[in-house]
């Protein structure tokens, strides 16, 4: 089989403000994932917009480090865009975006194998028709879908249009990833265990819901598991959502049974989600975006 990804979404720098000075770092959700999808040894292009700007270069050139390839229609002549993350005591970030999505149609879909998409690049006008095109392609094509909205609520406008555009996308999608954040906007005051069984009912063979601390859910048609977290020393939680995503995918779509919309054991949900917890728990472990390569996962690593 050819292992291979295509994830459609932005990609930003993240401007980090400490106590004592500003650290820039490639990322935007749908970019991180591409970089941990790439870290975790899936061949992997991403179809973004980035400017012809010395911001553009430093992301091209860290995606390029970890193996990520950019489509030729990813850089525009729009500048590219930026979010400042301060941080708060715990380690958690707050985030001001100057951010536009405005991507290029993409002429040559190629065949891959799973193609993502989230965020940003997902609700906002005009760039995601674009994003709905190619999902429709690659469904058609046989590629698995998979969904993390990652809202940012300040964003992406009208809440009520919102929910809609992901009720759009998520009936597309096989593996869907919501925060506890996201359940609680996309579902406002409904249980968590209600939210999965919604996801399952509108199609999707897994979904998952992260808690943080408190570890996640992840639910089949007939499998409910709970994951705890991992314990570590936190640095920032920036990425972490997305390096849990990307070992979700990693080991779904790539491990020796799902992907392809059988049935998902609840020791393989378990597996899978203590994977993916352990990726999530390198990355907050170091400053920025930084997801884990496929090496330092140690043992886990011949779970998927």
């Amino acid at each position: 089989m050819t292992i291979d990804a295509l994830v459609v979404g932005e990609a930003l720098i993240d401007a980090v403000v400490e106590p004592d000075r500003v650290v820039r770092h490639p990322g935007g959700s749908p970019a991180n994932v591409a970089l941990g999808l790439a870290r975790l040894g899936i061949a992997t292009r991403l179809h973004t917009a980035i400017g012809a700007d010395d911001d553009g270069e430093l992301i091209r050139a860290h995606l390029d480090r970890s193996g990520v390839a950019l489509t030729p229609e990813s850089v525009t002549d729009a500048p590219t865009s930026t979010a400042v993350a301060t941080l708060a005591d715990d380690g958690s970030a707050r985030y001001d975006f100057a951010v536009s999505w405005n991507p290029r149609e993409l002429a040559d879909l190629g065949s891959p194998t799973v193609v993502h998409t989230g965020s940003l690049g997902a609700f906002l006008e005009p760039g995601r028709e674009v994003t709905s095109d190619i999902l429709r392609r690659a469904r058609a094509a046989g590629a698995f879908i998979t969904f993390d909205p990652n809202i940012r609520a300040g964003l992406i406008g009208d809440p009520r249009e919102a929910r809609a555009r992901f009720t759009e996308l998520a009936l597309v999608a096989q593996l869907i990833k919501l925060s506890d954040e996201d359940a609680e906007f996309l579902f406002p005051g409904r249980p968590l265990d209600e939210v999965l069984d919604l996801l399952i009912a509108g199609g999707a063979a897994v979904a998952g819901i992260t808690r943080g601390s408190r570890g996640a859910y992840l639910a089949s048609a007939a499998e409910r598991v709970s994951v705890p977290s991992v314990t570590t020393t936190v640095a920032d939680t920036v990425g972490a959502g997305d390096s849990f995503m990307a070992a979700l995918i990693r080991g779904l779509v790539f491990g020796p049974d799902g992907g392809d919309g059988r049935p998902v054991s609840s020791r393989r949900l378990q597996e899978i989600g203590g994977w993916a917890a352990r990726a999530a728990a390198v990355t907050v472990s170091r400053a920025g975006a930084d997801l884990p390569e496929l090496h330092e996962l140690g043992a886990q690593r011949q779970a998927v």
